[in-house]
């Protein structure tokens, strides 16, 4: 009991922001998760209190985890296999590029390998969602939180301005609206970026969006199993597997093999929301913009740099493959 009152304030003030977040999001549109890391910036002050301290840490980490196990059960397995075996893998092999590509220039930056991995993760696979999934598994250190707010900032600013330009720039380069549809689920970062750049071309560019977005959603187990294996010798030698990890699989499982009501599937998706903004939001609490700045230019540099090797190499397989 001693502990949930410590823990309490700091996660009701988290909370707070990531409530005023979605209010914000919703009412102009925009993205929740921005709103969230920018208003938990602002409000870093109250962090330093320790009446704040422990809750707004367990609100980073510990509701960070149960948002990235419940994602588990947003993923269905007709939808995933829906476009056949060719763009699943274009879809694997655009995901295996991007994260190479991010190591690859974090390496020639001088920046950190968990770095370019997490970068990379998130350009490649559902940004600030993957982003801080993977996050969960990396090694930290004092830089880390830095990396991590940095990368969900950058990743979102880049998907929000996608979802405006790539439905001009795909329908300009006279791609159906088939072809457009798998361009824009293999190219934006952010789930919800990708559902509204879809739709605006249409009901069919937009399902298939959506069901080339789940392809690389399912992915995540699988490249945080890699990580995880990756950075083994700074954990001991020994991997272990997460619990939310495990819960992700086991919930993609469940909600493939047992019929869920709609009304539980929605009040899950809605739950799992809610812990990664208020998460987002506590994470903003613990860093603030000189912080973000002192990184420097090469942090930006690499985000830009994989998102347009991800553009270019999804329009070079669309134009050899449909």
């Amino acid at each position: 009991m001693r502990a949930l009152l410590q823990t309490a304030p700091g996660v009701a003030v988290a909370a707070l922001i990531g409530t005023i977040a979605y209010t914000l999001g919703s009412h102009y549109g925009a993205p929740v998760m921005l709103f969230a890391l920018l208003l938990g910036m602002a409000a870093s002050f109250l962090a330093a209190r320790p009446r704040y301290q422990r809750g707004v840490t367990f609100a980073s980490k510990g509701l960070l985890r149960i948002g990235v196990a419940l994602l588990g059960l947003r993923l269905s397995f007709d939808d995933i296999l829906s476009l056949g075996w060719g763009p699943m893998a274009g879809t694997a092999g655009l995901l295996a590029l991007t994260l190479v590509c991010g190591v690859v220039l974090a390496k020639l930056l001088g920046k950190s390998l968990a770095f370019g991995v997490l970068a990379g993760g998130a350009v490649a696979i559902c940004g600030a969602s993957a982003a801080l999934a993977i996050a969960a598994v990396l090694p930290m250190n004092q830089r880390s939180e830095r990396d991590i707010l940095f990368t969900v900032a950058g990743v979102t600013s880049l998907s929000t301005i996608a979802m405006i330009v790539y439905p001009w720039l795909f329908i300009e380069l006279g791609f159906t609206p088939f072809q457009s549809g798998f361009l824009i689920g293999a190219t934006i970062h952010d789930v919800a970026q990708v559902v509204g750049a879809g739709y605006t071309l249409g009901h069919e560019a937009g399902d298939i969006a959506t069901f080339v977005k789940l392809q690389r959603v399912a992915l995540l187990p699988v490249v945080l199993a890699v990580v995880m294996f990756a950075f083994r010798g700074q954990s001991g030698g020994q991997i272990q597997l997460p619990w939310f990890l495990l819960g992700f699989v086991w919930l993609m499982l469940v909600g493939n093999l047992m019929p869920i009501p709609d009304w539980i599937r929605g009040a899950v998706n809605s739950a799992s929301s809610a812990a990664l903004v208020v998460a987002i939001s506590a994470l903003g609490m613990r860093t603030s913009l000189k912080q973000m700045a002192d990184l420097g230019w090469g942090h930006a540099f690499l985000l830009v740099a994989t998102t347009l090797v991800l553009l270019a190499a999804a329009l070079g397989f669309a134009a050899w493959y449909f």
